[in-house]
C-alpha cells in the first residue's frame, strides 16, 4: 500500500515538472516572437531625416549674452526646423568678444532664432527690434492719450490724430491702423507688462507713416487705441467732426440770386432791384 502511494506521488511531481517545463518553453517562444516582431518593425520602419539645430540649455531673459555655455547642438526632425532657426555653433557665436544678446525670453531646449537674438556685439536696444524697411517713432503719452492698462511690446495699436481742420473746426482722423509698439518708455523687453500709464510708446512704422505721425504730433493731439490680439481686419481711413458726432447733417445755403437795373434820376445813377428772369 506504500509503495502505491509512493507511485502514485512520483507520478504527480512528474506531471507538474513536465507543466512546469511547457510554461517556460510557451513563455520563451513568446518572448522571442516578440523580440523577432518589434526588430522586423524597427527594419522597416522609414528613419526620420535630421538636421543640427542650436537650443538653449537654460533659461534666457531679455538682454542676456549668448555664450556657448547657454548652447548647444541636437539632431531635429528636417521638417520641422523652424524659419530663422541657427544650425551651427558658429551661427549662434561668430565672435565671442561680442556676442549676441537674447530679445526675447527663451526657455531650456528651445530652438534658437534670429529674430529672438540681436547681431553680433548689437546691444538689446530699439534698432535690433526694428524690422528693416521700418521706422521708429516715439510717441508722448499721458492720462488723455486713451491706452492705459496692462501693455506690453508687440501689443499693436490704431493712432488717431486730433486738431483743428482748415473748415470744420476741430476734428479726429484715424493715422494708421494696425501699429506694432517695440518699446514702453525706451524698453523693449516683450515679456515685461507695463501697468498703468507710460511716459512714452515707441512704434515702428514705414517712413511715410512717420511723417504723419511728426506732423500730426506737433499740430494737434495723438490718441492710441490697443488692437485685439492677432486682429488683422482692415480699417479704413475716416474723420469725426463736431456735426458727425452728435449726428447732424452739414447745411448748404445758398445764396439768393439778386437781379437790378440801372436807371437815371436827373445826374443821379439809381440801381433797381427787379426779379430774376432766368
Amino acid at each position: 500500500m506504500r509503495g502505491v502511494q509512493i507511485a502514485i506521488l512520483g507520478i504527480g511531481l512528474a506531471l507538474a515538472g513536465f507543466g512546469v517545463y511547457m510554461a517556460q518553453s510557451y513563455v520563451a517562444q513568446t518572448q522571442q516572437a516578440l523580440v523577432a516582431a518589434q526588430a522586423r518593425g524597427a527594419a522597416q520602419a522609414p528613419s526620420t531625416p535630421t538636421v543640427t539645430v542650436m537650443v538653449t540649455t537654460r533659461p534666457l531673459r531679455y538682454g542676456e549674452p549668448i555664450t556657448e555655455a547657454a548652447v548647444r547642438a541636437i539632431q531635429w526632425p528636417a521638417d520641422a526646423v523652424p524659419p530663422g532657426a541657427l544650425q551651427r555653433m558658429e551661427d549662434a557665436i561668430p565672435d565671442p568678444t561680442r556676442p549676441r544678446v537674447a530679445l526675447r525670453a527663451m526657455e531650456p531646449m528651445e530652438p534658437l532664432l534670429a529674430v529672438k537674438v540681436s547681431e553680433p556685439g548689437q546691444p538689446a536696444g530699439i534698432t535690433a527690434m526694428l524690422t528693416p524697411g521700418m521706422r521708429a517713432f516715439t510717441i508722448r503719452v499721458d492720462q488723455n492719450s486713451g491706452i492705459s492698462g496692462t501693455l506690453r511690446p508687440s501689443d499693436a495699436i490704431d493712432i488717431y490724430w486730433t486738431g483743428r481742420g482748415s473748415d470744420q473746426g476741430e476734428v479726429t482722423r484715424l493715422l494708421a491702423s494696425g501699429v506694432r509698439i517695440i518699446a514702453l518708455d525706451e524698453n523693449g523687453d516683450q515679456d515685461r507688462s507695463f501697468n498703468g500709464i507710460p511716459r512714452s510708446v515707441t512704434i515702428e512704422a514705414e517712413p511715410e507713416i512717420i511723417a504723419t505721425m511728426a506732423q500730426g504730433q506737433s499740430t494737434g493731439r495723438l490718441s492710441l487705441s490697443l488692437v485685439g490680439l492677432d486682429d488683422t481686419t482692415p480699417v479704413d481711413q475716416f474723420q469725426v467732426d463736431a456735426r458727425s458726432l452728435l449726428g447732424q447733417e452739414a447745411q448748404v445755403v445758398l445764396e439768393q440770386q439778386r437781379c437790378s437795373v440801372r436807371t437815371r434820376r436827373g445826374s443821379d445813377v439809381v440801381m433797381i432791384e427787379i426779379p430774376c428772369t432766368n
